[in-house]
């Protein structure tokens, strides 16, 4: 099976710097690691032990089918001065 990630940067002041949210849209999951491959890393994992529990409890194992990304632009001066 394969899963798409997305990975965004975390500028939050609770985290050092370097670290990553790795998020997995189609179980509807999100974690964190230290840069690109500590993300990748701990998504790898949680997806491992989710789909065990899932199994253990005689529940489905949704399976991406397509996965598309994109990016807008939204303009400044809608948040205000």
């Amino acid at each position: 099976m394969q899963y798409s990630i997305l990975y965004e940067a975390i500028n939050d002041p609770g985290f050092p710097p370097g670290y990553y949210y790795a998020h997995i849209p189609s179980l509807d999951l999100t974690t964190h690691g230290r840069g690109i491959d500590g993300a990748k890393a701990a998504a790898q994992e949680l997806i491992q032990v989710w789909i065990e529990t899932k199994r253990g409890h005689g529940e489905k194992v949704p399976v991406e089918s397509e996965s598309f990304f994109s990016r807008i632009e939204v303009d400044d001066a809608l948040f205000g001065a």
